[in-house]
């Protein structure tokens, strides 16, 4: 392979993706970096050519709550090196693939991600997303198809095993090769060997803290005073061991397969703005995209933007919750704003709070839009409108069966000399100006005329 990045190169490239998370950074873009230079001075110096006895591979596992960037971080780097990739979760899999999956079909998935290239894809990156699931629990009696079955057969891939591109299972795979027997006289078994495939886990691992602090506890000896008590309880996952995550439920083997271990950490409200402001947010650069292609162009206030990121924190699914909440924000407008002849929507806080009233009042707005422009034309001056003001406008607007626009002219064309006359240049209509439209110029005009 073609490799040349540096660990400071590709850590600074994540940092223009992903917000907080500096350890897990930090050790991804160390480790993977490390793991393909090997590769390459395996391949292009003599005397390391074949490799060595007791290579020791840096596979990773990640620990962190979810929407924290664990899949996001390994989807950017696999991207960024070119290399192939697969994402599987643990949780399909069984130890002989009769229930479930088998988790040799993730090899065979990353020969098909590399367009049947298996030299390519014996330098990918297998991706593994719940293996906190595959923990054999305590109380299980009989075999553990689910868990400890399938971490021993991990074991073998995340080391050093061929695998047969043909599965066992698989009826057309066989009904291949005996037809190609029948033709040939033998079976061609292509392989794939995993030696060189970088193996990454993630999970949530919840109660593992828990496990960590006990621990903690565990280890003092005589009385404990109130600040040893505050600090075992504000013990995380910078403590931990490998026995913690063998207490948890894995193997000790499949914990020595995995040397490379980093936590991530939970996000906070700031941290969710700090997503949102990023011109990478694929939340809000979708978001644009989605209203762009009804030929809308649509852009974010930072009220707006904090106020998302408050009511995502709330929700603890970290930056997933982020999806959630801007849908519940502009799904009405995306509905209906197709359907008018509005080109350009910006999200403020009070949109955020109310988007039904927003939607309705923006929608008010649009309806005088061509008035405003005619008044502003014809007598330089700026016109708005209070919500109570346009909802009154267009409740009669309804009652006369006539546009909202035509009533306004009808309505307010005589403000314009006023207002010329009483010197201004921007005017807020009110909601008493709709019900006495005379009335209310006149009194604006006695007013001027008597402080003067």
């Amino acid at each position: 392979i073609e490799f040349d990045l540096k660990p400071e190169e590709l850590e600074s490239y994540l940092d223009d993706y992903v917000v907080k998370q500096n350890e897990a950074k930090a050790v991804l873009a160390t480790k993977i970096c490390t793991h393909y230079n090997r590769m390459k001075l395996d391949r292009d110096d003599e005397s390391f050519k074949g490799g060595f006895v007791g290579n020791i591979k840096n596979n990773i596992m990640l620990i962190g709550p979810t929407g924290v960037g664990k899949t996001y971080l390994v989807k950017l780097i696999a991207e960024r090196i070119g290399v192939p990739f697969v994402k599987g979760d643990a949780t399909k899999f069984s130890e002989t693939g009769y229930v479930g999956g088998d988790v040799e079909d993730l090899v065979r998935e990353l020969v098909r991600e590399a367009d049947g290239n298996i030299e390519k894809a014996q330098y990918g990156i297998i991706y593994i997303d719940e293996i906190d699931k595959i923990a054999s629990s305590r109380n299980t009696v009989g075999p553990d198809v689910s868990h400890t079955g399938v971490q021993r057969n991990l074991l073998k891939m995340m080391e050093e095993t061929d695998v047969d591109l043909k599965s066992p299972n698989d009826l057309t795979s066989q009904m291949e090769s005996m037809m190609q027997f029948q033709r040939s006289g033998k079976v061609e078994r292509k392989k794939v060997n995993t030696r060189n495939i970088l193996f990454i886990v993630s999970g949530a691992f919840g109660g593992l803290d828990e496990i960590i602090q006990r621990r903690l506890n565990r280890n003092r000896v005589g009385f404990r005073t109130e600040e040893d008590r505050v600090e075992s309880e504000s013990g995380t996952l910078s403590d931990l061991r490998s026995e913690d995550l063998i207490e948890f439920g894995f193997e000790s083997e499949f914990i020595g397969r995995l040397p490379v271990v980093a936590s991530l950490d939970p996000l906070t409200a700031e941290d969710l703005f700090a997503i949102l402001k990023n011109p990478n947010c694929s939340v809000t650069v979708g978001k644009k995209r989605d209203f762009k292609a009804y030929g809308i162009d649509l852009s974010f206030e930072d009220d707006a933007l904090l106020l998302m990121a408050e009511r995502a924190a709330q929700e603890l699914t970290g930056a997933r919750s982020l999806v959630s909440v801007s849908e519940r924000a502009l799904l009405k407008f995306e509905k209906r704003l197709p359907s008018t002849d509005i080109r350009s929507l910006v999200v403020t806080r009070d949109l955020v709070e109310d988007p039904a009233g927003s939607l309705a009042h923006l929608l008010e707005s649009h309806q005088v839009k061509d008035f405003v422009g005619r008044f502003e034309e014809a007598y330089e001056i700026v016109l708005d409108f209070e919500p109570a003001a346009l909802a009154l406008l267009v409740e009669q607007a309804k009652e006369e069966g006539i546009t909202v626009d035509a009533l306004s002219g009808r309505v307010f064309d005589d403000y314009g000399h006023g207002l010329k006359l009483l010197g201004h240049d921007r005017f807020t209509i009110k909601r008493e100006a709709v019900e006495s439209p005379k009335a209310f110029l006149d009194a604006l005009v006695k007013n001027f005329y008597n402080k003067s």
